[in-house]
């Protein structure tokens, strides 16, 4: 090549550098004074950036879905279904748009309490992620629904904090159990809360995939410190080391040594120690990164805490109890509040700058912490689930409505203590309270609660039959009832006939003059009658047999009698004996009846009964002779027209005060036949529409004397009663004491169950249905009037909890009238029809002769003879 063209090609490259640098230059030159422009270009390339994330970002936070995560009662999950749902977290973090930014995506958990219910559990995070979500690990002990939005309302006192990560930023939250539940300090610093005074807590973390290059970064940083570290240790330890030397060799000791034998160690004198400088100690990354070694499960966290209140100060005291609950996480690692503290102000959400990025990551669900905060997901195990069946929840307003005086909607229960020590009569609905059942020892306050639920229906204008063997509970209740609006409701039917003259009310279990169907009256009293006294097919078919047609004649006689407008010739029980014994008396009341007897009846008078023996009819004639032997039972049966009328009692909202005197065969049966009759009774109600039946409440006291008399009765009474809008609530000492049918029957359909103290072998059926959570132990130790409760209410359990029951001096303090209890008592035996006891025996006696009369009058005329062919 020509040496002139080589040394022009050369010099190209090299003048269009030279010409390149002179142009910079001159830029640079112009730049200089110049520089605002550089600036004003970069500043609006910054600006028109975060102008264009922050709109992308409001534009995907727009399309975000929300989850409500309702955990049942037994909710128990493990570790790795805990696990599996972080993970399921994670994943649905990244299901967005390409173009959204990184502070979007992510999946936030929020925990609120505002009055609603103790703690609500809710997922918000990109829509993409539903489908990926709605389904969890958990199975169906959680259900997941979709969560609509939540408008606050502005509250006066308004306190935000932003919790960062602070400690060892590779050391690991601590490891919290299961058992207790995570979220019960969480739980228990939201327990007082009262949405009266507009309180309202929650905590919101979001959960982010951990940026790659941002942990690269961070690890990088830290293996360089730590090697930094170690290096340091080392040069720290090899100058320890040559002091010590040096200390060694100028001390007294070793140069006398060297005086006198030589160096030690052989050498010659005047030689130095040789020191080894330590080699510094090699790191391992596991050991150095700690939590950060491994990208797998690895996220990044931010937790935002937001309180309020109408009320000043209550607002930051539920900060601090947050606070203070989150310190439980805290390990080698720890949850601390951002900001600083001068005096008594704090600088930190609340407050420039930070308070307008707070509210913004607050309402739009953007993840865009401070610091890193990274975690793996095993730290976050206690967050990502639900309140489980470990956790003790507060019990709320909202959760048991609170009493109140006049409503009939409401039925009091006790009265409960919350967490902050407030006490408050708490209720049910009643018309969830369809059946309750109260056990536990003599004088656990059973029947006094029972009491106060009672008289608090009353008032309200509600009916109720309370049937009380022993008649304690009239004198008790006396004082509280004795009100002139509840006078003209009020009936005392007691069988007890106490004092120098006593009076008692009257019941005709065939009276027909109300339009009852004769085929019920009659099976009604006779399986009374086979209920108190054992029998049944197989064992006393015959004796059943001749009651039922007994009762046959005597009811068709009745309904005749009332036919004809002569309700007070009725036949009663004890017209029984002469028509099986007195042959003119049957006679006469088979010919006056012999058109109204439907053919099988007839038949049976006819060709079956004269084939039986005298000694037949021993087994139903002895009842009805022990009842007839009784003065009081005779006067309270033998009453043709009588007074008591339980359906027509539940129509017209009746307070029904029965006291069948005692637990006697003969009281067995009287109560037998009482409760025969109001399951007839409230069987009959299905003539009438359901939204027209009146609400009913029966109380049955000492339910193992009551059982004992009739317990398929007592058992049918809990299976069907619901359907005709009445309620039983039944007590009694030992569920074990109770016949099986009754038992079962009341565990089942009981909307209430209840236990005061008692033996633990007692109480141990009643807490094995709550799954002894309490346990027997703990039921047992209840002090007196206290009970532990399961209800309902709008159609969930509640409970077991504990309260105090009601005491009637207390509760209805304002509601004694001690002063009217005599006039009201007999203002309640006038409203029962009572009447002098020797009155109403020989209006008993008397009442064969005016049934004759009128048998007489009805009987068609026929031959003598023809009638005593007839009817043996």
């Amino acid at each position: 090549m020509d040496p002139a063209a080589w040394h022009l090609t050369l010099a190209t490259p090299v003048g269009d550098a030279i010409g390149l640098l002179s142009h910079l230059a001159a830029a640079a030159s112009w730049l200089l004074p110049h520089w605002y422009l550089l600036a004003l270009l970069v500043t609006g390339s910054w600006g028109l950036s975060k102008w264009l994330v922050r709109r992308l970002a409001r534009k995907a936070s727009a399309e975000r879905m929300a989850l409500e995560l309702i955990p049942e009662r037994h909710f128990d999950p493990g570790l790795e279904e805990i696990f599996r749902r972080g993970v399921q977290l994670a994943r649905a973090s990244t299901s967005m748009p390409w173009w959204a930014p990184r502070r979007t995506k992510a999946v936030q958990i929020r925990l609120r309490a505002d009055g609603s219910s103790p703690l609500r559990y809710r997922i918000e995070g990109p829509a993409g992620g539903e489908r990926l979500l709605s389904i969890t690990p958990f199975g169906p002990a959680v259900t997941v629904k979709r969560g609509r939005p939540i408008a606050d309302k502005p509250r006066k006192h308004v306190v935000r904090a932003e919790f960062i990560l602070r400690g060892k930023p590779t050391a690991p939250l601590r490891d919290v159990p299961l058992d207790p539940d995570p979220l019960q300090p969480l739980v228990d610093a939201v327990c007082d809360l009262r949405a009266a005074l507009g309180d309202l807590a929650e905590l919101r973390l979001d959960i982010q995939r951990a940026p790659k290059w941002t942990l690269r970064a961070r690890r990088m940083q830290l293996m360089s410190d730590a090697r930094r570290r170690e290096r340091r240790e080392a040069q720290r330890t090899a100058r320890s080391l040559r002091q010590d030397a040096s200390g060694v060799e100028d001390s007294l000791g070793w140069q006398l040594q060297q005086l006198i034998g030589g160096k030690p160690g052989g050498g010659g004198a005047g030689g130095r120690r040789l020191v080894m400088p330590p080699v510094p100690r090699r790191v391992e990354p596991a050991e150095a990164l700690g939590k950060l070694a491994d990208d797998d499960h690895l996220v990044r966290v931010q937790l935002l805490v937001m309180c309020a209140s109408d009320t000043r100060g209550r607002a930051e005291a539920r900060l601090g109890q947050l606070q203070a609950a989150l310190d439980v996480f805290g390990g080698g690692s720890r949850w601390a509040m951002r900001g600083w503290h001068l005096g008594a102000w704090r600088l930190g959400a609340d407050r420039w700058p930070s308070r307008r990025g707070f509210e913004r990551r607050w309402e739009l669900g953007h993840c865009q912490p401070p610091r890193p905060n990274w975690v793996r997901l095993e730290e976050l195990t206690g967050l990502l689930k639900p309140p489980t069946v470990y956790c003790r929840l507060p019990l709320l307003a909202g959760d048991l409505p609170t009493f109140e005086f006049g409503n009939p909607e409401l039925l009091l229960q006790g009265i409960h203590q919350g967490p902050d020590g407030r006490r408050r009569l708490v209720a049910t609905y009643a018309r969830e309270t369809l059946f309750e059942v109260g056990v536990g020892k003599a004088g656990g306050g059973k029947t006094e609660r029972a009491l106060a639920q009672a008289i608090g229906w009353a008032h309200a204008g509600g009916g109720l039959l309370f049937v009380d063997p022993h008649r304690d509970s009239w004198p008790r209740a006396l004082p509280f009832l004795a009100h002139t609006t509840l006078a003209h409701r009020t009936a005392l039917i007691d069988l007890g006939a106490h004092g120098p003259a006593p009076q008692v009310s009257s019941w005709n279990p065939l009276d027909m003059r109300h339009g009852q169907v004769a085929h019920e009256v009659v099976e009604a009293t006779a399986d009374a009658f086979a209920s108190a006294l054992g029998w049944d097919d197989a064992t006393a078919p015959r004796a059943l047999t001749i009651l039922t047609a007994a009762l046959a004649v005597l009811v068709t006689v009745n309904s005749a009698a009332c036919q004809a407008g002569r309700p007070e010739d009725q036949t009663t029980l004890f017209h029984a004996r002469p028509l099986l014994t007195d042959h003119a008396f049957r006679t006469t009341a088979l010919a006056g009846v012999d058109g109204r007897l439907d053919e099988e009846t007839r038949a049976w008078w006819q060709t079956v009964f004269p084939t039986l023996p005298v000694d037949a009819f021993a087994v139903v004639l002895n009842p009805i002779t022990r009842l007839a032997a009784n003065p009081v039972t005779r006067a309270f049966l033998g009453q043709a027209a009588g007074v008591y009328n339980i359906r027509a009692g539940m129509d017209s909202k009746m307070i029904l005060w029965v006291c069948p005197g005692g637990n006697g065969p003969t009281d067995r049966l009287i109560t037998a036949l009482l409760a025969r009759d109001l399951l007839r009774a409230v069987r009959s109600r299905r003539d009438v529409p359901e939204a027209r039946r009146v609400p009913f409440r029966a109380y049955f006291d000492e339910l193992i004397t009551l059982t004992g008399a009739a317990p398929e009765t007592i058992a049918s009474m809990f299976e069907d009663f619901r359907k005709y809008r009445v309620h039983v609530h039944g007590m009694t000492q030992l569920l074990a004491r109770l016949p099986g049918p009754v038992r079962l029957s009341l565990v089942q359909n009981a909307s209430t169950l209840a236990s005061t103290a008692g033996s633990q072998s007692a109480i141990a059926p009643v807490t094995a249905e709550w799954g002894d959570e309490p346990g027997p132990d703990v039921v047992a130790a209840l002090d007196r009037f206290d009970h532990y409760l399961s209800l309902t209410v709008k159609g969930r359990r509640i409970g077991p909890v504990k309260i105090t029951g009601p005491h009637l001096d207390d509760v209805f303090a304002t509601y004694a009238r001690p002063d009217n209890a005599a006039a009201f008592e007999r203002a309640a035996r006038t409203t029962a029809g009572t009447a002098p006891l020797d009155q109403l025996t020989i209006q008993a006696r008397g009442q064969l002769g005016r049934v004759n009369a009128f048998l007489t009058q009805l009987t068609p005329t026929t031959p003598p003879d023809s009638q005593e062919k007839t009817y043996k």
